[in-house]
């Protein structure tokens, strides 16, 4: 049996997998401080039975940045909205019930929730935060100059592999390939599928290809047609394979520095080197593909995103609908405020990484598209639970 679990996890790292929400939080396990002799003993570590991944120190709201500048009432408001989900009722239960009809917000926060930080100790550099937006696109529902390149809804041969019943300890993944004879395969890469018919249905046009890999980046955005409908379009599904960051692939060919490699930074090389654009996208071969909402931006939970309130993290190190605060420095002012972890994307990966939603529009573009800041986490907790 091991020999067999062994094999499939071995398959699920080779075919790409992708993790699904966690379980509610459970009582913590707290480990034992090593004390080697030093004057002062080092923090107590904590984790937790659902989030084995993660260690956190125990904190204080006094220690979090910046908290008395909080506006409380716009982050009750926040946590309330998300306690529309389940994720976030089973993970805080009564609180949900209970947030509706508090008076005094940040009374409510203090006397209910602990404050955990996410621990960084033992891992190399700094957390990191970035952001996202809902863009625009503008397209057609029928293929025509300028509208040429399709935005694709999930492959039929696509295959979505759960082997929860026979492994429940697999339960957190999904195997994404194809059938290939009486095997299953790798799905085509990025590149592979440029070079393919693929079978599956157009959502429409649109007439960047560049705009469009920005688009799979966002998660989800809003297309103006050119009969001047605007359609919202989102996530439905990926090809299983590895995101890899195209801006760090200019960065190591030295073709721009850290500090350059931003959205519109990767738009204008591209707009100066047409000859290499596929170079530089079939770099990353993680594709993504869509399908046309009813409504805007929404995350993971399902439900609309609020601008600078909803961050995506990785799930495997935080559960979905968790209510975190988050501290970064960034050139032009500090981010510090409690956040509610609402999605996930493919570049989320860690501990103490996010991506900050900042709306719909050019403005929230530019905002998103500039910013890479150092990150501190903490994820408030009920207090009877920690």
């Amino acid at each position: 049996m091991k020999k067999n679990i062994l094999y499939l996890i071995t398959i699920l790292l080779f075919l790409g997998c992708s993790k699904e929400p966690t379980m509610p939080i459970s009582k913590p396990i707290i480990e034992d401080p090593i004390i080697t002799g030093v004057v002062k003993a080092k923090p107590e570590k904590i984790t937790f039975e659902t989030m084995p991944n993660t260690e956190f120190i125990k904190s204080s709201f006094e220690e979090l940045p910046d908290w008395e500048s909080e506006d409380y009432i716009d982050a009750l408001n926040s946590f309330v909205n998300s306690c529309n989900t389940i994720k976030t009722k089973s993970l805080y239960k009564e609180l949900c019930q209970e947030a509706s009809r508090v008076n005094d917000a940040k009374s409510f926060f203090i006397e209910k929730f602990s404050p955990y930080q996410v621990d960084m100790t033992n891992r190399d550099g700094d957390g990191l935060l970035t952001g996202y937006y809902e863009p625009l696109l503008r397209g057609s529902l029928s293929k025509k100059e300028p509208y040429i390149y399709p935005v694709y809804s999930t492959p039929r041969d696509l295959l979505v592999v759960n082997f929860t019943q026979q492994y429940p300890e697999l339960k957190n993944y999904r195997l994404r390939g194809r059938k290939e004879g009486n095997k299953v395969v790798p799905y085509y890469s990025r590149k592979e599928l440029s070079n393919r018919k693929i079978d599956a249905d157009i959502v429409c046009y649109v007439d960047s290809r560049i705009d469009l890999f920005f688009l799979e980046v966002q998660g989800s955005g809003r297309v103006l047609l050119d009969s001047g409908e605007v359609i919202y379009v989102g996530f439905d599904n990926l090809n299983g394979h590895k995101y890899s960051s195209i801006g760090k692939y200019l960065i190591n060919a030295g073709e721009m520095s850290y500090a350059e490699a931003s959205m519109s930074g990767i738009k204008n090389w591209c707009d100066k080197n047409p000859s290499r654009v596929d170079e530089l996208l079939h770099h990353n071969d993680s594709k993504v593909f869509f399908k046309k909402r009813a409504k805007p931006a929404s995350g993971a939970l399902g439900i609309v995103l609020t601008p600078k309130r909803s961050v995506a993290v990785d799930q495997s190190y935080l559960p979905l609908g968790s209510m975190l605060y988050m501290s970064a420095d960034t050139k032009e002012r500090d981010l510090n405020r409690i956040v509610i972890a609402q999605d996930t994307g493919g570049a989320i990966k860690g501990s103490v990484r996010a991506d900050l939603f900042f709306g719909y529009g050019d403005e929230a573009g530019q905002s998103a598209g500039k910013l890479k800041a150092p990150l501190k986490l903490w994820i408030l907790l009920p207090k009877k639970e920690s």
